[in-house]
């Protein structure tokens, strides 16, 4: 099959990567669209030494595989658990020890014509909901994963800072909470879109310093810590988004004496972020710049890494 493969920090184009076979609990899914993430350009940069076909958002059509799922229209969770370690028994499986995770670790992903995940990954897709919608569940249940770790509503004054893809959704999912929001970024066109939908917006120089309730990271690179630093208050929470190549540099010191909250959020749920794409709750049909085919993914991958552009998608 054709897929785009990573070795070495090289992408290229293949042609005769082997049609994978799903094992026992898998599904053969047929990608029939797949988004490029950030997190995708920073493992061509050397983020995670990963080898194989990258690519974590994708909507597809089951092939193969279990009763009752052929045909089916999906998207899928990225960790694949195992079930049997202590993480798993504990419940917290998208931690698992013996994980793979789609297009990441051990598992590849969405950037060919095939993939295979087990079903307990599966999400059908809802009728009338159109793949260049439906290709946003994993970064949307990313975004909502926020609202899983900590309590937010009407009395809390947030800051997101970054105003690209992740960002972006971030903020959809928390206009819906009633807080006080702003997204700081960088680009005027990107947080207009975001003023059309009535969530309010500046630039750097606008931060509110040391007043934020909660400050979410989302701009992927280590200057949004800074910025994300500045913005919170002693005893506030920092909830950090954005995975890079490289590190940040963090005064500990601070964050102690502030006795500010740390929050790592990865993946969320899409039995959330399905509904609320499917209701038009969250919008997101202004968040897509290109559209290419798989046959020229070296070219949509150029295209996404340039500044300023949102989500770039795959079409196999």
């Amino acid at each position: 099959m054709r897929g785009l493969w990573l070795e070495d920090q090289t992408l290229r184009l293949r042609d005769d990567i082997p049609l994978p076979s799903a094992p026992d609990g898998e599904a053969l899914v047929r990608v029939t669209l797949a988004g490029i993430c950030n997190t995708d350009l920073e493992l061509a940069r050397g983020y995670y030494p990963f080898t194989g076909i990258p690519g974590h958002e994708f909507v597809g059509i089951v092939e193969a595989g279990p009763d009752g799922w052929i045909g089916k229209r999906v998207a899928g969770e990225i960790n694949a658990a195992c079930g049997s370690c202590p993480t798993c028994a504990a419940g917290r499986r998208t931690h698992c020890e013996n994980r793979t995770v789609l297009g990441i670790v051990k598992r590849d992903g969405t950037f060919a014509e095939h993939l295979t995940l087990p079903v307990v990954n599966l999400h059908t897709i809802p009728e009338g909901v159109a793949d260049e919608v439906a290709v946003f569940t994993e970064p949307l249940a990313a975004a909502l994963e926020i609202q899983e770790q900590i309590a937010i509503g009407s009395g809390d004054s947030v800051v997101v800072i970054g105003d690209g893809k992740l960002g972006q959704l971030v903020a959809r999912a928390l206009a819906l909470t009633g807080c006080e929001l702003l997204v700081v970024g960088r680009h005027a066109a990107k947080r207009e879109r975001l003023e059309k939908r009535g969530i309010r917006t500046g630039s750097p120089d606008d931060l509110p310093l040391h007043r934020a309730d909660i400050v979410v990271e989302c701009t992927g690179n280590a200057d949004g810590f800074g910025l994300a630093r500045r913005a919170v208050r002693p005893r506030g929470t920092i909830v950090l988004k954005s995975t890079y190549r490289g590190e940040a540099a963090v005064d500990f010191s601070s964050l102690v004496v502030d006795e500010v909250r740390l929050v790592g959020s990865r993946c969320g749920p899409f039995e959330k972020a399905l509904p609320l794409l499917a209701s038009g709750r969250v919008d997101v049909t202004d968040l897509v710049d290109a559209t290419y085919s798989l046959a020229e993914g070296l070219e949509a991958f150029a295209h996404a890494g340039r500044p300023g552009v949102l989500k770039v998608l795959l079409r196999p």
